[in-house]
């Protein structure tokens, strides 16, 4: 299943030197006549240092992609909890593939771990959650959504560069526009990367010369490690580690932006499962997906890679667990987490918090970051547990 990134976090990095210098459009033209529209970016093309030819062959035959303005508008969320969504998403024969593709590639992995940091596991969980190990990296013509959604309106800063990156593609040969195919947002590969951070961090593992994402597993391997490091991943350091808790912590301290050390979460009596307590001096946030009764982690520096790479609280957590998993650790104890809300429910709990003056931005029926922080007040202020799960006690109360 394929689950786009933030956007604007893709669309930044240093570019490599394997490709022309390209710099970022500013307030780039859209919309009007497409034949209009294609013309001004092959003359930013050219202007940027990319030949003529390169760019009538990236452009030639483009077309708008009505498919893709429809899924570009109609963005779904997670409406899963975490224990259903990790569930689905880390299953047996993922976790089967994952060590099959780790021993297989081990010297690769090996290399991307010298030289990058990145340990084989963590790379592996992406790979697994973006594309099942490349069964499934999207049908739409990557040309065709770039130049849909950079004609748009909507977005056309974002868009633009990558549909130049795109033309910077097809001059070095790593790219044939009329029949390469990816995500409807334009990310090609097997770990869904778009054309710029292909650019600036696409690494040849093969040695073939050229950087191919959707083939050449290598090519993925060091490109995705490259791309990790640039999320600031820490050499050495832990992402995510189960612990088991008990009911007296302080629970208005948990939630991700927590000022404590996993040390201090230890003298509160947080235990680790795995036993480790060697990085007792890191920063660490306790979450808890489903509330104090269900599922419990600390969260490391490196666990922000995650949150780079997806916003989105349960894909994030799902695939750091994943990569435990693969690193050796056990499976999650499920706990017996209270009854969520539904849609509506969830909804009816986010215009009372909203009307209590908590930003719990958009009423939307979902549990993201910003209704837990404020389902956390609210439970403080009225001497529950504050430990950001949705109950019908809380609405109750409320």
């Amino acid at each position: 299943m394929h689950l786009p990134r933030p956007l604007a976090i893709l669309c930044a990095g240093a570019l490599s030197l394997a490709y022309p210098a390209l710099a970022s459009a500013q307030a780039a033209a859209c919309g009007g006549d497409l034949a209009s529209f294609l013309d001004g970016v092959k003359a930013e093309a050219i202007a940027k240092g990319l030949s003529a030819e390169a760019a009538d062959r990236a452009l030639a035959g483009a077309a708008i992609d009505k498919k893709v303005l429809s899924r570009d508008r109609g963005q779904g969320v997670f409406r899963q909890t975490f224990l259903e969504f990790s569930k689905r998403t880390v299953s047996q024969p993922r976790l089967d593939i994952g060590r099959q593709k780790m021993k297989a590639h081990a010297a690769t992995f090996a290399k991307a771990e010298a030289d990058y940091g990145v340990p084989a596991p963590v790379i592996t969980a992406f790979w697994a959650m973006e594309t099942d190990f490349g069964a499934v990296q999207g049908d739409f013509n990557t040309r065709n959504a770039l130049v849909t959604l950079a004609h748009d309106c909507r977005r056309p800063e974002l868009f633009r560069p990558q549909l130049l990156a795109l033309i910077a593609m097809v001059q070095h040969g790593d790219l044939d526009p009329q029949t390469n195919t990816g995500a409807w947002a334009g990310e090609i590969g097997q770990v869904q990367m778009l054309p710029k951070d292909i650019i600036a961090f696409g690494t040849d593992g093969d040695g073939d010369g050229h950087v191919n994402l959707k083939k050449s597993e290598d090519d993925v391997i060091l490109t995705a490690a490259r791309f990790i490091q640039s999320l600031g991943f820490k050499r050495g350091e832990p992402w995510i580690q189960e612990v088991t808790i008990p009911q007296t912590l302080p629970f208005e301290k948990t939630g991700l932006g927590g000022t404590l050390t996993a040390a201090d979460w230890f003298k509160l009596g947080v235990q680790p499962r795995d036993g480790n307590t060697q990085f007792g001096t890191l920063p660490a946030a306790l979450v808890l997906p489903q509330g104090r009764f269900g599922p419990a982690f600390l969260t490391y520096p490196n666990f922000g890679i995650y949150l780079e790479w997806n916003q989105s609280f349960i894909y994030t957590t799902s695939a750091a667990y994943f990569a435990t998993r693969l690193a050796g650790a056990e499976p999650y104890i499920k706990g017996q987490p209270q009854e969520g809300l539904s849609s509506d429910a969830m909804k009816e709990l986010q215009t009372k918090l909203q009307g209590r003056g908590h930003d719990v931005g958009k009423i939307d029926g979902i549990l993201g970051g910003g209704t837990r922080v404020a389902i956390q007040k609210e439970q403080q202020r009225l001497g529950m547990p504050a430990d950001g799960w949705a109950t019908q006690d809380l609405l109750n109360a409320l």
